[in-house]
């Protein structure tokens, strides 16, 4: 009985942190950059589903602009099916990879001026959720040969 009440109350402690985004914005991803920064919404790349292996995640902060870019960087030429989110009371970015596949090796990420961390959850697809230090809008794009997914973050 003690187990039940516990695994209930993680139900409803689980449940009334979740996220409602039902409401929220849906923007389709380009395969260039478009300097609109989105501070919260869901974004996908409509893109047809194919095997990806995400092989590196690279940064790089232009002091100038005030904008990190961070890449991912997958094997293939094109990316994979990806949707993402951004906003939310948790400074955090999550992304989903589709039939991706992480690589043992993918290299540490160092020193962000954005990013606290990065968490994978490499189950049916790839998870990727993104800890931020602060609040942030982002520009989020593609390139292809090779496929690259790109985040290009600016603190508010």
């Amino acid at each position: 009985m003690k187990s039940f009440f516990s695994a209930l109350c993680l139900f409803f402690l689980a449940t009334s942190q979740a996220q409602d985004i039902t409401g929220e914005r849906i923007r389709k991803m380009g395969d260039k950059k478009s300097s609109v920064y989105l501070e919260r919404g869901i974004f996908h790349n409509g893109g047809a589903k194919h095997k990806a292996t995400l092989k590196a995640v690279r940064h790089s902060f232009n002091a100038k602009e005030g904008v990190e870019r961070v890449v991912f960087d997958f094997n293939e030429a094109q990316v994979p099916s990806i949707y993402g989110y951004v906003g939310g009371p948790q400074k955090k970015i999550t992304l989903d990879f589709f039939d991706t596949e992480l690589l043992k090796t993918v290299g540490a990420f160092g020193n962000s001026h954005f990013v606290e961390g990065i968490n994978f959850f490499p189950i049916d697809s790839l998870s990727v959720e993104l800890q931020l230090k602060g609040k942030v809008v982002v520009d989020v794009f593609t390139l292809s040969n090779p496929g690259r997914f790109i985040l290009d973050i600016k603190g508010l």
